[in-house]
């Protein structure tokens, strides 16, 4: 016959005192008060473990934190949980592996493992812009709560006052970035969906601008407007290079004479300054090189071909090209950008090859099937395409060519 047990009372919990060993007080159905010598009191519930059958203990809580009333309340939710089968010490630990595991996927902490992944697929000064954006824009809002607990409307309304003051663009790289994290966590299993998908929708647009470029027949007005500016001869050496060359504004301002090769009259951009990731050769013309030979005086004794101002060990500002346009009457006219955008404009005007045309600016052609296949650089014809455009350059500059854009007759 079972032993039938007296359910405890408040007066008997509150006056039960100490001893020199541990005791237990029970209250019936596996629960019970066990009372240390130190004084303390904890609520147990004991129970047999569903697969193995052995005898175990679960604490509940300490007394009074957990009354008498609350402590049968946790045995009957304890015993709903051993009729499906489940073990209520297993069930205890998940649940704290998984607020431990919420807890330690801050977004901060996913943000960075997702940003040493992307440190190995971008360019360091895209790695940079991306980890400076995420630094001014996201970690101080949200960096430190856990991911699971981001939502879209959290981040909208911290996102509006940017977009308040017109930074479209920040804007876009923000949602941009945010959207890769979050696809990061649902991979990694992190998170079940990504919560921000779509959040761009709700920002205004930024309107897509071409770089500007003038029309073809005004080039005979700008290399005269630059060939008279008030400007250094560094930035119109510049200037000039990345109008014969065509290439980008930051690859002419960081070029340097190791990348020059005399013998074959090429200009090698190394693969981490260009756009494309992969080396771009310039074939240079007799006019490139004479402004070579013209900036050496200045420039023979830096690494750079056009050296700062105030560090000749340091290479010009990347917008002084554009400055400089802009000081001349150009803005919204010309960029420096756009010399490409004239360059291309030209050439096509010549009926000059697709392909070899876009060469000459380093832009991949095809998809990117056939670009697995076709690994040409159109070399032998981008020399010819780059003689023609130093020729007319040169022409337009000495007067052949007139502002309308007919050939004058030349003395002879």
């Amino acid at each position: 016959m079972a032993i039938k047990t007296t359910p405890l009372t408040d007066t008997q919990i509150k006056n039960a005192k100490p001893s020199d060993k541990e005791f237990n007080l029970n209250d019936g159905n596996g629960l019970a008060l066990r009372v240390k010598p130190t004084g303390s009191k904890l609520w147990l519930f004991n129970y047999y473990r569903p697969i193995t059958k052995k005898r175990t203990n679960i604490s509940l809580g300490k007394y009074p934190d957990l009354s008498l009333a609350k402590a049968r309340v946790q045995v009957a939710k304890v015993r709903e949980l051993l009729v499906d089968g489940i073990d209520p010490k297993e069930h205890r630990e998940n649940i704290l592996k998984a607020k431990q595991a919420i807890l330690s996927h801050s977004f901060e902490m996913v943000a960075s493992e997702w940003l040493k992944l992307k440190a190995s697929e971008v360019k360091e000064g895209t790695y940079k812009t991306i980890s400076n954006t995420l630094n001014n824009h996201i970690f101080p809002i949200v960096g430190k709560e856990p991911i699971t607990s981001i939502t879209a409307p959290q981040i909208i309304n911290a996102l509006r006052p940017i977009e308040a003051r017109g930074n479209l663009e920040v804007i876009a790289r923000v949602c941009q970035y945010l959207n890769q994290i979050m696809r990061y966590a649902v991979n990694h299993g992190i998170i079940q969906s990504n919560p921000l998908a779509g959040i761009k929708e709700v920002f205004m647009a930024k309107k897509a601008t071409n770089n500007p470029h003038i029309k073809p027949e005004k080039l005979f007005k700008l290399l005269n407007d630059i060939d008279r500016a008030n400007i250094k001869k560094v930035t119109r050496s510049l200037i000039l290079w990345q109008m014969h060359t065509m290439t980008r504004p930051a690859e002419t301002a960081l070029a340097k004479w190791s990348e020059i090769d005399f013998e074959n009259n090429l200009w090698i951009i190394p693969a981490e300054r260009m756009k494309t990731g992969i080396n771009h050769q310039v074939p240079l013309t007799k006019q490139t090189l004479e402004i070579l030979e013209a900036i050496k005086p200045i420039s023979g004794h830096s690494p750079y071909i056009f050296p700062a101002d105030r560090n000749p060990n340091s290479h010009a500002n990347k917008a002084s090209a554009n400055m400089a346009l802009k000081r001349m009457g150009y803005q919204g006219k010309q960029t420096a950008h756009g010399l490409r955008g004239l360059a291309r404009t030209m050439l096509s005007d010549q009926g000059f090859s697709y392909e070899a045309s876009e060469a000459c600016l380093s832009h991949k052609v095809g998809n990117s099937v056939s670009q697995s296949y076709n690994h040409s650089t159109y070399l032998n014809q981008r020399i010819k395409i780059m003689t023609w455009w130093s020729n007319h350059i040169s022409e337009a500059l000495n007067g052949a060519i007139t502002p309308t854009g007919s050939r004058t007759l030349k003395a002879v």
